[in-house]
């Protein structure tokens, strides 16, 4: 997979794997120095240095911001960012069950406020997220389902999506309960998959006469938690609603726009509750509003946005080393 992403891109790009300087190589689930041996073996046994990225579900776009920073930086004038994961069956589980979780206290707050039930973890925070949205805003379950039946519908146009399939608002609403008001068709599924890019500094661009095939990087940020995600007893916050209205902000202000300028817009939807609350972060609408968004048709073709046009992460499939860069779009 490793293989076939990374000769796609400098195929794509125009560049041979010799100009690479550096490679920023993500993954979630392997052993140490994945990013080496699918390198090697794949695409070349040069001396370059090869990083590799660990970071969840923001794997890919750490890879990516990492390569970005290296050409801000002046270190390098090309660098390859790729990401790639082979899931296991089923929900996400521990790996680890002798030491702390790193979500303990993400997993604090969500029992704190609803309990924990009997089914996967990811499922429940971002479910609660949704939950504690319908409680505070009068959001209804319909429209967590209308934003995958969108998805779905959007993903028939995306040849590199996993499920190319399109249903109706009831059979979404109708499928196999995972918890809560959150049916199958509305979560993401397991999924192998990569991704890749090459990141070019504007000089090197020039010099290689790549002006056409060029895409600009506008503006990009990272952000992570604030005290605010632990100490509000809110499982909106819990899953990220902080971090990623800062980011939003950061961005659109390196960027000199607003989220009025945008017109197509691919996010984390992991599970349609995410989707849903992130318009708000991202400024889309007003808080509480995301519901009136999707009544009015404001997520999809002949609404203000087109939202995950790929079909996002709910039919592409979620291959957690992969996905910050797999938003490939006809």
């Amino acid at each position: 997979m490793a293989k076939e992403a990374g000769e796609k891109a400098l195929t794509d790009a125009g560049v041979p794997y010799s100009a690479i300087e550096q490679a920023c190589v993500g993954y979630v689930y392997g052993d140490s120095t994945c990013g080496q041996r699918a390198i090697y073996h794949s695409l070349g046994l040069t001396g370059i240095p090869i990083i590799n990225v660990n970071n969840n579900c923001s794997t890919g776009s750490t890879a990516l911001f990492m390569a970005r920073q290296l050409i801000q930086g002046g270190l390098a004038d090309c660098v390859l960012a790729l990401g790639f994961e082979k899931m296991e069956r089923g929900s996400l589980t521990s790996k680890y069950m002798d030491r702390t979780s790193p979500m303990d206290k993400h997993m604090e707050v969500m029992i704190n406020r609803y309990g924990m039930a009997a089914a996967p973890g990811a499922p429940q925070m971002f479910g609660n997220a949704g939950r504690e949205h319908m409680e505070k805003y009068g959001t209804k379950p319909e429209h967590f389902a209308k934003i995958a039946w969108k998805n779905h519908r959007h993903s028939t146009n995306n040849p590199y999506s996993q499920f190319q399939d399109e249903y109706s608002l009831e059979q979404v609403m109708n499928s196999r309960k995972v918890y809560d008001f959150l049916t199958l068709l509305q979560c993401c599924p397991t999924s192998d998959g990569a991704g890749a890019a090459v990141l070019a500094s504007e000089a090197f661009v020039r010099k290689h006469h790549l002006e056409n095939q060029a895409v600009e990087i506008v503006a990009q940020e990272m952000v992570t938690d604030f005290p605010s995600t632990f100490s509000e007893n809110s499982c909106i916050k819990m899953v990220g609603y902080d971090m990623s209205q800062r980011a939003a902000e950061k961005c659109f202000k390196a960027a000199g726009l607003k989220p009025g300028d945008v017109d197509v817009v691919e996010l984390h939807d992991c599970f349609s509750a995410n989707e849903l609350i992130t318009y708000e972060a991202l400024g889309l609408c007003e808080e509480g509003k995301a519901g009136e968004l999707v009544d009015r048709g404001d997520n999809t073709y002949g609404g203000k946005f087109v939202i995950n046009p790929s079909g996002g992460l709910i039919s592409k499939g979620h291959p957690l080393g992969a996905t910050g860069m797999q938003k490939k779009v006809l």
